[in-house]
Parts: structure tokens; C-alpha cells; sequence
């Protein structure tokens, strides 16, 4: 399990035309395990790409990510992919929800090609249980409400009990009581297992009821506090 997460001087440039554009400017930042953290700032701030190269989904065009001393990223594909699974759960603005398949197989792909020491299928109606939908295992994503299809995609997120739970805009697409909902999902999950957990949002009311809030603008943080007890 990752407990401590070090951002040291991270840059994400992308060039072209003779130019450099920084998504992300020298960012220096340190997570540890069992924080409930907001990232806010507008569109174009560095936001999802400070959270994708946390989460390994990117590399950094310079800067290190170093988990509990080790620097993942440097290590081959494969390994990194088992590094994803095993200690960081990704849940999106969109749902990402396969049509065609049930909501105990949109869970269960997670699984696809993976040996686990538990039961496959236990697990899934385990977490989707713990989301709170025990009533849709054979449900299809055009039968469920929006927070349900939210609720599916944070149930796939937490099938391998992951130490940090990244959120990018996870509320992004739902109405306000709906998002509530999510939200207060996340703090409670966030307290059952212990994990981190790391939310984009471009809300200030959803930002000020973590427990730490980063501001970013133009690719770089311009703030850094603790929040209120959520």
C-alpha cells in the first residue's frame, strides 16, 4: 500500500510550431495516505493533468513521482499497469460505462487478464453493495440514472481496494443533489478504507469541504491550504 506520494519540480510542456506550452509548471507537492484533498482552479489550470500524472496516466516532461521512496514511472509497461491496479482507483467526469454489458460485468472487466487472491465475482457485488446498488447487479448503464452510472464507475474504481482514489470532475455531469450523493459517497469510502483520496472539481462550495485545498492557475499551484473537516 502507498502511503506518501512526492511531486518534485513536475513539468508537462507540449511543443510545436517552434513553441513550448506548459500544461504544468515546477510543481512540488506531497500527498500521504488517508487525505481527502480538492484541486480547483478554471479550465486550462493543470488540474487533470496534475491528477493523470499522479495517477500514471502520463508521464511528466520533467520532475519526479516518487510512491513511498519508489519512482513508478520509470519502470515498464506492464509493471505499470500492475501498479494502477493495485494501488490507485480512477473515477471520471464521464462513466465510462460499456453498453452493452451489465453492471456486474462493467465492475467485473476491471479483472480482465488479472490472477487475484479473492473471489472475482464476490468482490464485484461486494463494492457495487457497498455503492449502494445490491438491486442492479443485471441492470444495462441506459437503465440507471446518471449518479447510479456514477455509482458503477466508483464500485469499478475500488475493486482491488486501492490506497488512493483519484476523481476527476466526478460530480461534472450530475445535478447538484445527485452530485451531494457522490460526494458524500467518496467521504465515506474515504473513512471505511482509509485511502486517499484526490478530487478535480471547478466547484468552490465541493473545494472548501476538503480537508486540503490546492488552487492552481495557468499550470502552476498559486495555493495551498488546509481546508474544513469534511
Amino acid at each position: 500500500m502507498v502511503n506518501l506520494i512526492t511531486c518534485s519540480q513536475l513539468e508537462k510542456t507540449f511543443e510545436g510550431d517552434g513553441s513550448k506550452t506548459y500544461a504544468l509548471k515546477s510543481t512540488s507537492l506531497t500527498f500521504e495516505k488517508g487525505d481527502f484533498i480538492a484541486i480547483i482552479g478554471p479550465s486550462g489550470s493543470g488540474k487533470s493533468t496534475l491528477l493523470s500524472l499522479i495517477g500514471t496516466l502520463d508521464q511528466p516532461s520533467s520532475g519526479t513521482i516518487h510512491y513511498d521512496g519508489e519512482e513508478v514511472i520509470t519502470k515498464n509497461k506492464n509493471t505499470l499497469a500492475d501498479f494502477r491496479f493495485e494501488e490507485i482507483g480512477f473515477i471520471f467526469q464521464q462513466f465510462h460505462l460499456l453498453p452493452t454489458l451489465t453492471v456486474l460485468e462493467n465492475v467485473m472487466i476491471a479483472f480482465y487478464g488479472r490472477k487475484v487472491n479473492y473471489d472475482k465475482l464476490a468482490r464485484a457485488k461486494e463494492v457495487l453493495i457497498q455503492v449502494g446498488l445490491e438491486d442492479k447487479f443485471n441492470a444495462l448503464p441506459s437503465q440507471l440514472s446518471g449518479g447510479q452510472q456514477q455509482r458503477v464507475a466508483i464500485a469499478r474504481a475500488i475493486i482491488h481496494k486501492p490506497s488512493w482514489l483519484l476523481a476527476d470532475e466526478p460530480t461534472g455531469n450530475l445535478d447538484s443533489e445527485t452530485g451531494e450523493k457522490i460526494f458524500q459517497l467518496l467521504v465515506s469510502l474515504q473513512e471505511q478504507e482509509n485511502c486517499g483520496v484526490i478530487y478535480v472539481t471547478h466547484d468552490p462550495a465541493l473545494a472548501s469541504r476538503a480537508k486540503r485545498i490546492i488552487t492552481m492557475k495557468d499550470g502552476a499551484v498559486i495555493h495551498d491550504a488546509q481546508g474544513v473537516s469534511v
